[in-house]
């Protein structure tokens, strides 16, 4: 394998392992900071794309963040797995680890842009595409590598 191709193989694992590393960051923020005050702005645009009035009631925040910390909990299993999958790709240098995360992905952000569309909710497309644009490139190109140099 050129150097060139073992440099940027190595980047992008570390690329994904941070992402990977952020995904459990973001889960652990999401789960215990809602009542902070820190997803207010957020949480009030959800609120506008559900209530017809300026503010919702109090129960409907509270349940808000009960759906967000329940949400980050989830992203922390799956940024666990996405953890152990780049792990594994990185250290057996084979094509299927990398396949499963792309699965995974394409699987979830059309489901998750059409659900958002749906509910004109605007910031999920926007965060949906740039994960996705994070994310597939160099799990494309790590794909075709290991599955090229694989015996």
């Amino acid at each position: 394998m050129p150097a060139s191709h073992s440099t940027l193989r190595q980047a992008l694992v570390i690329w994904l392992y941070v992402a990977a590393l952020m995904h459990l960051l973001g889960g652990v923020t999401l789960t215990w900071a809602g009542h902070s005050g820190l997803f207010d702005d957020y949480l009030l645009t959800l609120e506008q794309a559900f209530w017809a009035t300026d503010v919702a009631p109090a129960a409907a925040r509270a349940q808000q963040v009960w759906w967000v910390a329940l949400f980050g909990a989830t992203l922390q299993s799956y940024s666990l797995y996405m953890l152990a999958l780049v792990h594994i790709g990185n250290r057996l240098k084979r094509a299927m680890p990398w396949g499963w995360l792309i699965a995974g992905i394409v699987l979830w952000a059309p489901q998750d842009m059409l659900v958002s569309a749906q509910a004109r909710v605007w910031s999920h497309l926007w965060l949906d595409s740039l994960a996705l644009l994070a994310l597939l490139p160099p799990l494309f190109w790590l794909y075709r590598h290991d599955r090229r140099t694989s015996p």
